[in-house]
């Protein structure tokens, strides 16, 4: 029966922090879209960094969003504070893993799921940026002048006979 218990939470909160992570890379998609279109020619590098300042900015709100689902479930059932509960959610989420707070024996497989989660979560936000930042050095390549930008030589193989 306690098998059951944790299962049935960790399929919610997975289930839970997939959709934040979803819901949230699509917004800001749909943004970066936007932004990028509505200034392309426009797109200094200073701007460039601003735009993904703030994309960041809004990935480690996502991120604390699913920390502080996990530590509600966690302060629910587990910890009597909500500072054991975030700092334990905190910890497990990012991989770090103190071990001096510990979860409860009938809840202590959430710990490595919610580990799995975070590990996830951050590799589709880093990805998520790389991509936004590919997208912005593509289009300032093809709206950059003629005049400023650098010219790379291109080495010119010699063909032999044989």
């Amino acid at each position: 029966m306690g098998f059951l218990r944790q299962a049935s939470a960790a399929i919610i909160l997975v289930t839970v922090t997939l959709w934040f992570q979803t819901a949230g890379m699509a917004i800001l998609f749909q943004f970066a879209r936007a932004a990028i279109a509505r200034g392309m020619n426009r797109l200094s590098a200073w701007r460039s960094a601003v735009l993904v300042s703030r994309f960041t900015a809004v990935i480690i709100v996502l991120h604390i969003l699913q920390i502080l689902l996990w530590a509600g479930f966690y302060r629910w059932h587990c910890f009597s504070t909500w500072e054991s509960s975030f700092y334990f959610s905190a910890t497990s989420y990012s991989t770090v893993g103190y071990g001096d707070v510990t979860l409860p024996r009938l809840w202590r497989t959430l710990g490595p799921v919610e580990s799995v989660m975070g590990v996830i979560m951050c590799g589709i936000s880093v990805s998520c940026l790389f991509a936004i930042a590919i997208r912005l050095i593509e289009n300032e390549a093809r709206f950059s002048s003629p005049t400023t930008r650098r010219r790379i030589p291109v080495p010119v193989q010699e063909q032999i006979d044989y």
